[in-house]
């Protein structure tokens, strides 16, 4: 038994060597003579899973530790008769985590109550979801567009895409790229979208960087038809366009998924994936070694700040994506770089409050957004 894992995947060493022989790999170096022998390969979407790759392998399983899928070329898969799997969901928090920090930051530099905005969430499933609830934690309305949701669901609880144009104060997109048929969400944001606009509202693309038209979000920044942009997601990654990257509130290198949880998630489940496919008994192992935060306690005292200050300082002090914007336009050639030696960032619940002067209620709320609390 042969297992073929991509070496940049995090905390998975030792996960499969009492049952299996291992090798690691950069995933550029994962050919199709080195796999020809293996049986499982465990991966990340810089490896492409392709007849090109796998004819010939006696490859049956493949696992990707990643939400996105789109790098496994699953129709031939399926002819081939290779299972698959990916990741969804791992790293929903941690995107969450991103879209709290730019909701703030934002907020911020507006001077804005977000409890008196509409949020409207395009994409409902394991991230959308978790930004809708933000959202409604905040006490903003959020409006809900999920098509397939909606025709399998409770109509009523989901938005037309034409009522989110008109109200929302802040447009965040949650989809996946999918490029043929009625749900296409390709060029989703383009220049019709734009102009059946009613407000100008902030616009966050977090999910895939096709789903907007670049010039067209360009032409709505440079008429005033958006408020602002924030994008962690490009067009033709990494060479992104240098004038949307100006032109953006703030800019990312798709690293909004990359908490350190949202990673060991990921493996968790990969691993999961290839123990039940060949039958390993590998229940009771958990990825070890997860980063601790430099600072997890965090000290707030409440007095004469709103609701909105208090919970403003606690996520900015896990994660304040200035610093990541700043980083990258200082150097947006790294596009790749940056996203490899990602700093670590944990999610809510590494974290401790330590709360003096904060209400029951606020304090209820972030228990509910993830925090830990210690009252003093």
């Amino acid at each position: 038994m042969k297992i073929i894992i991509d070496d940049k995947i995090p905390y998975i060493r030792g996960a499969f060597e009492p049952v299996a022989e291992v090798i690691y790999l950069p995933g550029a170096n994962t050919t199709s003579e080195v796999v020809r022998d293996a049986d499982a390969i465990v991966t990340r979407t810089r490896t492409i899973c392709n007849e090109s790759l796998l004819a010939g392998s006696r490859v049956k399983m493949i696992a990707t530790a990643t939400i996105g899928y789109d790098h496994i070329d699953t129709a031939y898969c399926e002819k081939a008769g290779i299972g698959w799997t990916n990741a969804p969901g791992c790293n929903s928090k941690s995107v969450e985590q991103y879209i709290a920090s730019v909701l703030m930051v934002w907020a911020e530099a507006r001077n804005v109550q977000l409890k008196e905005l509409c949020l409207g969430v395009i994409g409902v499933g394991n991230v959308g979801s978790k930004v809708a609830r933000f959202g409604e934690l905040l006490g903003m309305t959020v409006l809900r567009n999920d098509p397939p949701r909606k025709r399998n669901e409770d109509p009523a609880q989901f938005a037309e895409l034409s009522e989110i144009l008109e109200k929302a104060d802040i447009i965040s997109l949650h989809v996946p790229l999918e490029t043929r048929g009625g749900d296409a969400t390709y060029h989703l944001v383009n220049s019709d979208f734009i102009r059946q606009l009613s407000k100008r509202p902030l616009l966050i693309n977090s999910c895939r960087g096709e789903v907007t038209d670049t010039a067209a979000v360009k032409q709505a920044l440079n008429q005033g038809k958006l408020e602002a942009f924030v994008a962690d997601c490009w067009e033709n990654e990494p060479d992104i366009d240098r004038e949307l990257l100006d032109a953006a509130f703030l800019a990312t290198p798709h690293i909004a998924g990359y908490s350190r949880d949202g990673k060991a998630t990921g493996t968790l489940m990969s691993v999961q994936a290839i123990a039940g496919f060949f039958g390993f008994n590998l229940n009771n192992w958990t990825p070890s070694g997860v980063e601790l935060p430099e600072c997890p306690t965090i000290e707030i005292d409440g007095a004469g700040l709103s609701a909105q200050d208090i919970i403003s300082k606690a996520i900015l002090h896990t994660y304040d994506i200035r610093t990541d914007d700043a980083r990258f336009r200082a150097q947006p050639s790294g596009f790749e770089k940056q996203r490899g030696d990602y700093p670590v960032r944990r999610e809510f619940a590494a974290y401790t409050i330590r709360a003096v002067n904060i209400p029951g209620d606020i304090r209820m709320l972030l228990t509910q957004i993830g925090f830990n609390i210690v009252n003093e």
